[in-house]
């Protein structure tokens, strides 16, 4: 298929980093709203995603991993800075004028200031969501040496935009102006990723994928994918907004088909993962490039999204929004050549902020102090000595708080913070799906849980949540 256009962290310091020809490039593709289930190496029944099967046939495919939480600019937040939310910067989606998000603070160690330590050239083309054009938390401010894409995650609610962003530069797509549905920003931003690595394969780089699909709203081009899917559903469509002040701001389309093209939207991430594959090979860097593949959160259920038609997060319970193992628990997979085993599958659980650590492990670099991650290395390249981590803490500012907190097997969920106040204890060993309520039959347990989720963060005079 053609695309259809070609048109506060750590302090940051100097480490050693290892010997050019010993670098291993690193591609890091992140889906928006992806759930659990919505692959078919997942348990996807109602579409296949070949592409990205082969990826995990030669690689390590994890069925515990998570985000850094359940939305959008915090998961990020943590990803980039190896903090959880309970310490980041940036801890909601909290839009600022006139284009943009909060942005990450200048002083950010942040994942990009890490490769550029290393040697590397880094690259981001998708969505930012950390930071408006010209702020602290302005890409090119944070480590990056190249990004094309969305800037403000609100807009990126769009796919047909009047115009995306090239570092400084704002890029002008009249074609896709007064309603017009010219040029489909994803396959744009996917061109100029493919270039970078075109640009930049006989030195190492650090590739940064945050693509914007499949989040609503709900549309793709008029090619062969939708087109063969069309029928496939029995569909239920969604009036959205077509015109009016929200349209392309923030509002979702009308979508005549939503399942279809849910479907057609993560086929098209699986052929977008296939053609990064095919230009790392192309290139000849193929086998010395670390692959991850994931998602920032849960299924959304927005748009016309109906996650539960294709049971987009597996067993789990909840969505996009939801601290229960559906919002948080994200399809990982992570492929290297002779170095990740391949076709294995683990259940060894990490989370976004611990990547931080880890690629500082495999880059023989120092990990920043205060980092709340751990180096997982081990586990990804199947080795033994992998350390334990001792908890793991999730927290969400909307709809009256929320937060959560797991350690081994069992997870306390603290809900409506701001109003009633309640609390949930699950174990995720025998109720992977969280049904079944234990606070009252373990008590002593409960409390060990409190008072972890309350040491667990810091205040921040921008993000209260009590």
């Amino acid at each position: 298929m053609k695309l259809t256009s070609i048109a506060a962290g750590f302090t940051l310091a100097a480490f050693t980093p290892l010997h050019a020809q010993q670098k291993p490039n690193v591609v890091f593709i992140v889906a928006d709203d992806l759930g659990y289930g919505d692959l078919s190496c997942y348990g996807q029944e109602k579409f296949q995603t070949p592409h990205i099967d082969r990826l995990a046939l030669n690689g390590t495919r994890f069925t515990r991993s998570y985000s850094g939480t359940t939305v959008s600019a915090p998961s990020r937040a943590s990803l980039m800075t190896g903090l959880h939310t309970g310490h980041t910067p940036v801890r909601g989606n909290r839009e600022m004028k006139p284009e943009g998000q909060y942005p990450l603070p200048a002083e950010t160690f942040s994942l990009f200031h890490l490769f550029k330590n290393a040697g590397y050239t880094t690259g981001a083309f998708g969505k930012w969501g950390l930071g408006q054009p010209g702020s602290t938390g302005d890409p090119n401010n944070q480590g990056v040496d190249d990004f094309f894409g969305y800037n403000c995650q609100l807009l990126a609610h769009n796919y047909y935009p009047d115009h995306l962003w090239h570092n400084q530069t704002k890029i002008d797509l009249p074609e896709n102006r007064n309603g017009q549905f010219g040029t489909y920003a994803q396959d744009l931003i996917q061109s100029k990723a493919l270039e970078f690595i075109d640009n930049h394969s006989n030195n190492p780089f650090f590739l940064y994928v945050p693509m914007i699909l499949p989040h609503a709203e709900l549309v793709v081009p008029e090619d062969s994918i939708i087109r063969q899917l069309r029928g496939s559903f029995e569909e239920q469509p969604y009036k959205g907004v077509d015109s009016g002040p929200t349209f392309r701001m923030g509002g979702y389309m009308s979508q005549e088909y939503p399942r279809a093209t849910h479907a057609a939207m993560v086929k098209r991430i699986d052929l977008y993962v296939g053609q990064i594959i095919d230009k790392l090979k192309e290139t000849g860097v193929y086998e010395n490039t670390l692959i991850v593949f994931t998602s920032d959160n849960g299924p959304h259920r927005e748009g016309g999204g109906d996650p539960d038609f294709f049971n987009s997060n597996g067993i789990y319970r909840g969505y996009k929004r939801d601290l229960y193992e559906g919002g948080i628990r994200v399809p990982t997979i992570i492929s290297w050549q002779k170095k990740v085993p391949a076709g294995k599958e683990s259940s060894f659980s990490f989370a976004f902020w611990d990547y931080l650590p880890t690629f500082a492990e495999l880059l023989k670099l120092k990990t920043p102090a205060g980092t709340d991650g751990i180096s997982v290395l081990p586990a990804i390249l199947g080795r033994k000595g992998q350390k334990e981590r001792d908890y793991f803490y999730f927290e969400f500012q909307e709809l009256g708080g929320r937060q959560a907190v797991i350690k081994g097997d069992w997870k306390l969920l603290h809900l409506d913070i701001c109003k009633e106040e309640r609390f949930e204890l699950y174990n995720l060993a025998s109720d992977p799906s969280e049904n079944h309520n234990l606070i009252d039959l373990f008590p002593l347990k409960a409390t060990e849980l409190k008072e972890m989720m309350k040491s667990a963060r810091t205040d921040h005079p921008d993000w209260p949540l009590y």
